[in-house]
Order: structure tokens, then sequence, then C-alpha cells
């Protein structure tokens, strides 16, 4: 007689045997910390970004275009690390989170896309650019995502952190360019964004994935009416708290602190630093 009764779950998604067969146990440099950002702002200018362009802009849209800032003004913290040493990136990449929901009810997979020089760009070029993306993965036209998850289905679920762990090996270890086989240059790029508002969470924390090398990843909570302290007067706000994890190996507080700083001034003041309206 067995000592618990179980049955084995079949038909797991795509990312969900990634998921398996990347994190085995703790001991990893996570260090964890998390703001509370005024959004008041923010929502007015998203309303009237929309108006005027007629695009979706996002809370999502904002918040890649201030990490990006972040980096371009911490260039320390857009690195990877190969071989024990730290290497600067010379490009900014900004991953977003993309949840597929079209292999029917109660089947979720996560996928993702990345935009490239995020700071150097309007809101309009990135929110055309990350909806074009976004369509592409939904629709499952993506050729290298398409081709790399259908390589990921054929590989054993015993096999798939030793096939993952050797392609970070061999791309981001020993930077060779793999894209004439159909693998993506650089999928993940230098930080990830989760908007985990979406499910109506308040906060939740995003494990560093091995064998994307990001250091930085964040997550995105529900904007909340919350009540604050103006000017003595305890007020209502539409507050949102972003929640970050970082590689403590070359990430530090003094990164986390100028990361924190520059966030809340985009994010609390949108008029004076995003896209003029």
């Amino acid at each position: 007689m067995p000592n618990l009764e179980l049955e084995l779950k079949t038909g797991l998604s795509t990312f969900r045997r990634i998921a398996l067969g990347t994190w085995r146990t703790t001991g990893d440099p996570s260090v964890y910390g998390s703001v509370d950002v005024r959004m008041d702002s923010a929502l007015r200018y998203i309303e009237e970004f929309r108006q005027k362009t007629g695009r979706r802009l996002t809370v999502t849209h904002l918040v890649a275009r201030a990490i990006a800032q972040v980096l371009k003004e911490t260039p320390d913290a857009n690195a990877l690390l190969r071989f024990s040493r730290i290497y600067l990136r010379k490009r900014i990449g900004v991953f977003l989170q993309v949840a597929m929901t079209d292999q029917g009810e109660g089947k979720v997979d996560l996928s993702g896309v990345t935009v490239y020089d995020v700071a150097e760009r309007t809101l309009v070029e990135l929110v055309d650019d990350v909806q074009t993306k976004v369509e592409l993965v939904r629709q499952r036209s993506d050729p290298h995502l398409e081709r790399s998850r259908k390589l990921m289905d054929r590989i054993p679920s015993p096999l798939i952190g030793p096939a993952l762990s050797a392609l970070s090996f061999l791309t981001l270890g020993l930077n060779l360019d793999l894209s004439r086989f159909g693998i993506p240059r650089d999928p993940f790029g230098s930080v990830m964004v989760t908007n985990v508002g979406s499910l109506g969470l308040d906060t939740a924390f995003v494990p560093l994935i091995p064998y994307s090398r990001v250091p930085i990843l964040i997550a995105v909570s529900a904007v909340k009416d919350t009540p604050v302290v103006e000017d003595g007067k305890v007020v209502p706000a539409k507050v949102m708290r972003l929640n970050a994890t970082f590689d403590h190996r070359f990430i530090d507080g003094y990164h986390a602190a100028t990361m924190s700083k520059t966030v809340r001034a985009w994010l609390e003041h949108p008029y004076d630093h995003f896209d003029a309206l």
C-alpha cells in the first residue's frame, strides 16, 4: 500500500515542463524588494494618451519604459554573468510576459516578447512594437518561438533542465550566435516584466530563471484605491506596488535605491518624463 494516494498529472503546458526542468532547490542569490507608487497622474496620462493617439497604452508599457531608463542611468545593472565575470550589455532589452489561453479552458501557458532600445523610442513606437509581437505570439506565428516550443515539446522531461543549461552555456556562456539553427540571439533581454495585477495580486515576487541569466525581474501589481497621508490629511489615492527580484551577485542596495527613485519619478510625474501630449 502506498504512503500517499497519488495520480500523475499529464498534459502539462510547455512552460510547466520547462519550469519543472529549471528549478531545483534553494541556494540562489535572490534579493527581494518592493516600492509603492502613486498612480493618479499615470492613469490620467494613459487616458489622455489613448484619446490622442488611438493606441492602447497600459501600465505595463509605462513600467517597461521607466525600467529601461533605469538601466540607461545605471549601466552596471544592465549586465550578465559569464564564467563568474560581469559583462555589461550594449543594448537594453525588456522582456514582457504574455499569457497564452488558446489551448482550452483551464490550460494557461506562458510566453513573452522582447523589445529593444526602449529608452530611445517613443511610447507610440513601443506600443505598436509590443502589440505586433504579442499578436504573433498569441497566434503562434512567431517562427523562432514556435520552433523553440516544438523543440522543447520533443525533449523528454528529465532532459529539459540539462538541455536548457546547455543552450544557456552555448548562447550566453560562450556567446555563440546559433540563430542559423533557429535559436533566438537574445530571447530574454536585460530585464523581465510581468503584470501580476491582471490576476488581482497586490504582491508577488518572480523567481530568477537560471538559464535566462536575467538579473532583474519586475512584477507589476494591481492599482488599488489606498488611503495616503497628503499635507497632513488622509486622502484616497491610486497606488500600485512594484515587486522586484534581483541577482545579488552583482546588483546591490545602491542599484536598487537608484532604480526605485527613477521608476517612482517617472510613474508619479509622467507628464515630466514620458512623451509630451
